[in-house]
């Protein structure tokens, strides 16, 4: 059985959406953590420092050793929450790319994950972007592509002109269940 879905996508990809999806269509309660989970819970003196993360004006991110590390305890985390039972969406932005993906396979080991890509082109990821209004500009362009490169997936979706109702669809009948 499927016991979590890793999404990984660029910022303004629809991977918070199609997560609320999955947790609509799948059978069973799913907890959906993502990223922003962890930036919002860390101290907002993190966010403007060069140890935490930094969210430049160009829309790039850059992350420092305090990040990492509470990074890395988070992963952790989810990881325990998924092994004492709970099915975990992941909503993930891998700015390593296959680094990136290598820490969560690490702390997963042993579980059954479905990997997915949500790929959204550029344009439409900008334009959501701004209509979101959170988001520095050009983080969405950045990341569209960049957060793809070297990863490997079980499955991939576009929400470019997919909705994400129907990728979650997808998703779902990727994965597996007990019976």
């Amino acid at each position: 059985m499927t016991q979590v879905i890793v999404l990984n996508g660029g910022s303004s990809s629809g991977k918070s959406g199609i997560a609320g999806c999955l947790q609509a269509v799948l059978p069973d309660p799913w907890l959906a953590l993502g990223v922003d989970t962890l930036v919002d819970a860390m101290p907002a003196a993190m966010r403007e420092s060069g140890d935490g993360i930094e969210f430049a004006a160009d829309g790039e991110v850059v992350v420092g050793p305090e990040f990492r590390a509470l990074e890395a305890a988070w992963i952790a985390g989810v990881a325990a929450m998924a092994r004492a039972g709970a099915r975990v969406i992941v909503d993930e932005v891998f700015l390593g790319g296959p680094d990136s993906q290598r820490r969560w396979r690490e702390a997963l080991d042993g579980l059954v994950v479905l990997w997915v890509g949500v790929r959204c082109e550029p344009a439409v990821a900008a334009g959501r972007e701004v209509a979101r209004g959170d988001r520095g500009a050009g983080m969405a362009v950045a990341q569209a592509e960049a957060v793809h490169r070297g990863v490997v997936y079980d499955l991939e979706v576009d929400t470019s002109r997919t909705e994400a109702m129907e990728c979650a669809r997808a998703i779902a009948q990727r994965v597996r269940f007990q019976g």
